[in-house]
């Protein structure tokens, strides 16, 4: 056995000598052919990579340079998501309504609005404009760097050299005309709907509906656009606005906690991330290691379409990003010439609008011609969501700031905090590429260091350019939301600059609110100000955050976790494990007894329900009484008090819910106490006991029978609960009592990962993409990381060349161009 075991190393070392040598031998790129300076070609020229599989799908890709990482990343990514990645692409062409219609809905992957023609109508003025290629020329570092341009290059190179090699066998788009080779700007212009996606991405609808009234002495308006914005309602603005801005309605949030070496086993820091992203469409996630030697060695997801690492670890490192609080557009009112509402003063100067006329081509049906309007500050837009209408008159209209439309530096962030060796390099990082543009990070080191920053690009707002240059609708809606409206007639008004930014108009990396080495530090998308709750963070401008107000259900519960685990100490990578999975729900520790009582006290057992009906609720009593409040696939009861409570937060206002009232100086255990003479609770007990029993479910079934997902004829239970319950391992389904009640994630837990540092050269890490590497139903690796996700399962991460070359799954690919 002993000699065996010497002879399998020997084998391995070997093995190792080889690929290393393989890779040596793969020519630089920089002495490979060049795309056109324009980044039209659709290929690189002779490019390759190494790439080897590990369990469960896991690319290691291994190049000299980065054109050669890129080309392997464009070819793996490729091979698992060909499809998804093809559909983005003709997103961001503008040809969606060419391909699939002009009233069908997208995916929402790449910006929020409600059919094709809208989202052909900007993408396609996008292109037409240039702005991409504007922002691929502009020098770094307020445009992309040469790494990054070469990366992407490479991308855009491995991707059509594996649709040119490879059959598409993902019924999805096998055989679909609309797959097409890709340009390096093609790959640019995702990295830029990425970018936007909270500001000009949420309000396509309004830019591109945006259309001026008649102006004076021709025909009269239509009588929407002859309301006064000025004589709105300002509490109905204001809550409309906080509603749009509000982080935990989005289909993305994360929860990330960082731990001190002075908590840990080893005295090392520790990371656990956790976003919560759709689990269909093109902001999925998709794992891989990149591999430099040399320069860079990074292990972690990447957005489908991007070429860098977006979350990760190296061998010191780990960072995780939550989508943050800050606010990333503004709104300026413009005054609007007497003569021409297409002319906007600005000291009593008219400036013409400029007018962008777009036609998209349509399946079945003529060509589509709209015009949008842009001014100084960004596009007139008419509404923020159905809820905030901005409406053009013949007196005034709205113009849309978002800075992170001059913003193609995101992926060169990435790049950078994967080639950090501290939280200080990860902070340095942040401060010198400023590419982050709503998200915040959180980190951990190997010397034991934590950091939580919510460096990320902002309009440069300050509570006093808002109290001196607001609007009257500025006025509401900024303090509720962060969500400023300035007057965009007055010079003195505009955005100024910060000395330490790559841009102009925003803030610089020196204002963000920043915690570092913390004993923890958590966010779960509520503002920086409880990042660590004995050093509350303050002082920084209302439009990064609010500070001294009701913290999250998610944000309270996690922040008491993570603090008791800090002070109980010892911690390890397990401790991470089973946080992640413990699955604890704070709405049932803070309600589920009381809301027993309440039910108890119900006369007769009966409760009337919202129809009128008397519905019989004795049995849901005892059910709430004894649930185990957590929402673990086996939990009975767990089910019932999800229906009931979001009935119950939905209709009842946080001040007739509960006795104890919020306290900024006892913000994590307030508000608490439930109210049981709330008037609610009863009506959300009987249709919550009527709806159960019409779909012939047990009022104490285990929630997994009812909350779960299909993957190849098989039913996988699923854990995890809803935002209004406050579970970490968040998981968001649409209910269908007519198939068996939650029978499909939408979005929540997506890639985890949980790292520290032993001592060893190596991370100990455990990571789990709990939708798999691939949207192919046909691929081995479509269903596998969600049946471990269904069973609290994870992958153990191989970094280091001696794991991944011991990997019982080893399979090594040489992939190249063919000339």
């Amino acid at each position: 056995m002993h000699r065996r075991t010497r002879s399998a190393l020997r084998r391995v070392a070997l093995a190792g000598a080889a690929l290393l040598a393989a890779a040596a031998a793969v020519p630089p790129a920089h002495a490979q052919a060049r795309a056109a300076p324009d980044g039209r070609t659709p290929s690189g020229g002779g490019l390759s990579a190494v790439v080897r599989y590990t369990e469960n799908g896991i690319p290691h890709i291994l190049g000299r340079d980065y054109a050669q990482v890129g080309f392997g990343t464009g070819w793996a990514q490729a091979a698992d998501q060909v499809c998804v990645l093809a559909d983005g692409f003709v997103t961001v062409s503008g040809e969606r309504s060419r391909w699939f219609g002009q009233d069908a809905a997208t995916d929402g992957s790449l910006s929020l609005l409600t059919r094709n023609l809208s989202s052909d109508l900007y993408f396609k003025g996008v292109r037409e404009s240039g702005t991409v290629e504007r922002l691929l020329a502009a020098p770094a570092p307020a445009g992309p760097s040469k790494d990054l341009k070469e990366l992407m290059r490479g991308w855009a190179a491995g991707y059509n050299a594996w649709l040119a090699q490879n059959k598409v066998t993902d019924p999805a788009c096998k055989g679909a005309a609309w797959l097409r080779p890709v340009t390096t700007v093609d790959v640019a212009a995702r990295g830029f709907a990425i970018a936007v996606l909270g500001g000009e991405g949420r309000g396509i609808d309004g830019i591109t509906g945006a259309q001026p009234p008649a102006p004076a002495g021709g025909a009269r308006p239509a009588a929407p656009q002859e309301a006064d914005p000025r004589e709105a309602d300002p509490a109905a603005a204001a809550q409309a606005a906080r509603e749009f801005f509000d982080t935990s309605r989005y289909d993305m949030g994360s929860n990330a906690v960082a731990f001190a070496g002075s908590t840990t086993a080893s005295g090392r820091g520790l990371l656990l991330g956790n976003p919560h992203y759709p689990w269909q469409g093109g902001r999925r996630f998709w794992q891989s290691q990149q591999t430099i030697p040399g320069e860079l060695n990074v292990s972690g997801g990447s957005l489908l379409g991007m070429p860098a690492v977006s979350i990760g670890f190296n061998e010191k490192v780990a960072w995780s990003h939550t989508v943050a609080t800050g606010t990333p557009v503004n709104l300026h009112e413009l005054t609007l010439d007497p003569a021409d509402p297409t002319a906007y003063l600005v000291d009593g100067v008219p400036h013409t609008m400029t007018r962008r006329t777009v036609t998209v081509p349509v399946a079945g049906g003529d060509p589509v011609t709209r015009t949008q309007w842009w001014t100084r500050y960004g596009p007139v837009v008419t509404s923020l969501g159905a809820g905030l209408p901005l409406p053009w008159t013949t007196r005034s209209a709205y113009a849309l700031n978002d800075p992170n439309a001059s913003n193609l530096r995101g992926s060169d962030t990435a790049l950078a905090l994967g080639k950090a060796r501290s939280v200080a390099g990860i902070q340095a990082a942040l401060a010198r590429t400023q590419g982050l543009p709503w998200v915040n990070t959180v980190a951990a080191d190997s010397a034991g260091g934590t950091l939580f920053t919510q460096t990320q690009v902002l309009p440069r707002i300050t509570d006093e350019l808002a109290a001196r240059c607001s609007t009257p609708l500025g006025r509401a809606v900024y303090p509720a939301s962060g969500l400023a409206v300035l007057d965009g007639a007055r010079g003195d008004c505009a955005l100024g600059s910060d000395a330490d930014a790559v841009q102009p108009g925003v803030f610089g990396p020196g204002k963000a609110p920043t915690l570092r080495d913390a004993p923890y530090a958590e966010n779960s998308n509520d503002s920086a100000w409880l990042a660590n709750a004995d050093r509350p963070l303050t002082g920084y401008e209302r439009i990064w955050g609010n500070v001294a107000t009701p913290r999250s259900l998610r944000t309270r519960g996690a922040v008491e976790d993570v603090s008791a685990m800090a002070g109980k100490g010892r911690l390890t990578v397990a401790d991470l494990q089973e946080l992640q999975f413990a699955n604890r729900a704070p709405a049932g520790d803070l309600a589920a007894a009381d809301a027993a009582r309440a039910c108890s006290a119900l006369p007769g057992g009966t409760a009337t329900a919202a129809d009128g009906s008397a519905v019989d609720v004795s049995a849901a009593c005892a059910v709430l009484a004894g649930r185990d409040r957590t929402t673990d696939a086996g939990s009975r009861g767990a089910l019932l008090f999800d229906r009931f409570w979001r009935r119950l937060t939905a209709s009842t206002p946080a001040a007739d819910l509960w006795l104890v009232p919020f306290s900024a100086a006892d913000p994590v255990r307030t508000p608490r106490t439930l109210n049981r003479e709330a008037p609610g609770i009863g009506r959300a007990l009987a249709d919550t006991v009527a709806e159960l029993r019409a779909a012939g479910i047990a009022l104490d079934a285990p929630l997994g029978e009812h909350q779960f997902v299909v993957r190849g004829g098989q039913k996988l239970p699923v854990g995890g609960g809803t935002e209004a319950l406050g579970v970490w391992n968040k998981v968001e389904a649409r209910w269908n009592a007519a198939a068996g009640g939650y029978p499909d994630v939408a979005n929540g837990s997506s890639h985890i990962q949980a790292v520290g540092w032993d001592g060893s050269s190596c991370p100990v890490a455990r990571t789990l993409l709990t939708y798999g590497q691939s949207s192919n139903p046909g691929s081995p690796y479509y269903a596998d990381q969600t049946r471990l996700f269904s069973e609290e399962r994870w992958v153990r991460a191989r970094f280091c060349e001696r794991d991944i070359l011991t990997s019982p799954q080893l399979k090594v690919v040489l992939v190249r161009e063919r000339r």
